[in-house]
């Protein structure tokens, strides 16, 4: 069963709700879900759900109806994300966990963790131990292949997965490795999850040969039992009758277990098809799917491995998927980020007893500059709410938050004027970028009807991106407010059930609101830009993007001397806008973007060229 403690309780009343459970022999995880205080209780309890609901400080008590209760969703209905150093699994980023089957040498082991850090791994895998069918197959290179690993980890900067097989090796992977991995054949190995569940490591746990949903469940709860709530799900495919692959991969599992479980979920397509070709059409489908992590094979020579030739990926081929995935992740909510470990493995310096670094975004949580912050940064870096796009560009230039997200464009509503003069009138530098798709959605109280709302709140880009649905209740007021997530925490304290909001799923969630109306915009291609600034440059050596700003005299054909530059050395611009110069009636300052490092020694002369053309000539950002 679940105790939803009171807001109000205070310690010594959890520590008597906590000692009373334990003096009845009840097994007890405390939770934060939702905002919610929880207390799950598992095991024989000598107490019945009524004689809990006595007890003070508790607001109320529900049953856990599943066999599988501590990584039930009953139990936690928020998504788990486990962290492996500065990377997490679960939430909007796809971990891409990639590298050969075995480890076969040091040679090997670099070579390929550098290839697929390139290409966007954000984790290194490779078997130290394995279990083959055949007992004269490679077996592993054992310890060796273990330090090996730790190598890779030091000199790659990749954490590094590998397999566990007997117990007897649990002080050997807590020495060198930073997550296990527990084997199809060895999911109902009991004695081999509770000695994982004791280690504490993350755990990636592979489906059984022929195992169901519900029995795979119960194998993660063992590991849960034993205090260890950092499971990996891994799905690798299933044995069926179809002889055409090596096992059939079970894609509808995804969403069977995003309902029932917290925990986040890994696609290997290498082992399910095991058939080279067919490993990336089965991983993009994973992501669309809804998987938030993939596992695969990659060898730089798979004629010569001695373990899965047959199914691993060249680097390049990797390379090719990964920037697929990349064109994939945002029309499912996601991103695959290529920059992820240099964002999150050197930030600059926390304010002073901050404890960690902040972004400033516009709105309320909930924001979909919040969702954006939190899959560029994933949540290791606090976000701070801000009241107007200026109070963001202060917040950074005054050293009071270390980033700044703002949006600069959108597909529909097209660009957001305010924030390119900002950019033209603050000394900050872009460090990068997300994309987000925008779902908007008619969010009001419990129980309402679309008949009864007489006013909907929201800021003006919104209404613009939603004029075919909006245009259906032309009686309905339109109230402008700063930003999606404020409209709905307006109309949440005015308790004005005559009011509605559009804003995202997880701003209602958040202001524990309903949605009315799902998906309400105009066109799905509904996708806004973010720029992310800070006081400091990014610390690239080589960048593949670079913003600038510059200024022309007001003489004809001005601007076309500097395209013409831009021609004559094949650089491709992707974006051009023009604002005026503030004080200079008629003047225009340009922002441009590029797809080349304007800083690179081979455009020193293209950047000579351009600086003399112009009057006024500012690098924003490469990155």
């Amino acid at each position: 069963m679940i105790l939803v403690l009171k807001k109000e309780i205070t310690p010594n009343q959890k520590n008597v709700i906590k000692n009373m459970l334990s003096d009845h022999g009840c097994i007890t995880r405390e939770i934060t879900d939702a905002g919610k205080n929880v207390i799950g209780v598992i095991g024989k309890c000598g107490l019945d759900m009524e004689d809990c609901r006595q007890l003070e400080g508790v607001e109320k008590v529900l049953p856990i109806s599943t066999a599988h209760k501590l990584v039930s969703r009953e139990l936690k209905s928020e998504d788990t994300i486990v962290r492996v150093g500065n990377v997490s699994i679960g939430g909007d980023k796809i971990a891409v966990i990639a590298g050969p089957c075995a480890i076969e040498s040091r040679e090997q082991a670099m070579t390929i963790a550098k290839e697929v850090k390139k290409y966007g791994a954000v984790l290194f895998r490779g078997g130290a131990y394995k279990p083959r069918s055949s007992p004269y197959s490679f077996q592993g290179l054992e310890e060796e292949g273990l330090k090996i690993l730790a190598q890779v980890r030091e000199e790659v900067g990749l954490g590094v997965v590998t397999e566990i097989t007997s117990p007897a090796q649990a002080d050997l992977m807590m020495k060198y490795v930073d997550v296990v991995q527990i084997g199809a054949r060895n999911m109902q190995n009991f004695e081999l999850l509770k000695c994982v569940g004791r280690m504490g490591k993350p755990v990636v746990l592979k489906r059984g040969l022929a195992s169901t949903i519900q029995e795979w469940l119960m194998s993660a709860e063992y590991i849960a039992a034993e205090g260890n709530n950092n499971v990996i799900l891994c799905e690798r495919g299933i044995r069926t009758f179809e002889p055409y692959t090596r096992n059939t991969l079970d894609l509808s599992a995804i969403p069977v277990l995003k309902k029932l479980t917290h925990l986040p979920i890994v696609i290997d397509p290498s082992h399910a098809t095991g058939i080279r070709e067919k490993v990336s059409p089965m991983a993009r489908a994973a992501v669309a799917a809804g998987a938030d992590a993939l596992m695969i094979e990659v060898h730089h020579n798979p004629d010569e491995a001695l373990s899965d030739g047959p199914q691993s990926l060249y680097p390049e081929q990797f390379g090719e998927l990964t920037r697929d995935l990349y064109v994939i992740a945002p029309v499912v909510g996601k991103q695959l980020d290529f920059d992820y470990l240099r964002k999150n493995g050197s930030p600059s310096a926390a304010p002073e007893g901050s404890g960690r670094n902040r972004v400033a975004f516009i709105g309320e949580y909930g924001a979909y500059s919040h969702k954006a912050s939190q899959g560029y940064f994933s949540d290791e870096v606090e976000a701070v709410p801000m009241s107007t796009f200026r109070a963001i560009f202060k917040a950074v230039e005054d050293n009071r938050v270390e980033y700044g997200i703002v949006p600069l464009e959108n597909t529909l509503s097209g660009s957001i004027h305010e924030n390119y003069d900002l950019l033209q009138s603050h000394d900050l530098h872009i460090v990068g970028e997300t994309t987000l798709r925008v779902k908007h959605h008619l969010i009001a109280h419990e129980n309402t009807d679309i008949s009864g709302i007489k006013r909907i709140l929201a800021p003006p880009p919104a209404f613009s991106q939603c004029r075919n649905y909006l245009d259906q209740y032309p009686d309905i007021e339109l109230v402008p407010v700063q930003a999606t997530a404020s409209a709905v925490k307006q109309v949440k304290e005015s308790g004005d059930r005559e009011a509605a909001a559009i804003g995202s799923s997880m701003a209602a969630d958040i202001f524990g609101m309903m949605v009315l109306e799902e998906a309400i915009e105009d066109n799905p291609r509904n996708y806004t830009r973010f720029a992310i600034v800070s006081k400091t440059a990014a610390p690239v050596e080589e960048a593949t993007k670079s913003c600038l700003i510059f200024s022309t005299g007001n003489k004809p054909g001005a601007l076309f001397e500097v395209m013409k530059i831009f021609n004559d050395y094949q650089i491709n611009l992707v974006k051009l806008e023009s604002r005026p110069i503030m004080g200079k009636p008629w003047e225009y300052m340009f922002y441009i973007e590029l797809e080349a490092d304007i800083d690179s020694s081979s455009l020193s002369d293209m950047k000579a060229g351009i600086m003399e053309k112009a009057e006024i000539f500012r690098i924003l950002g490469r990155y």
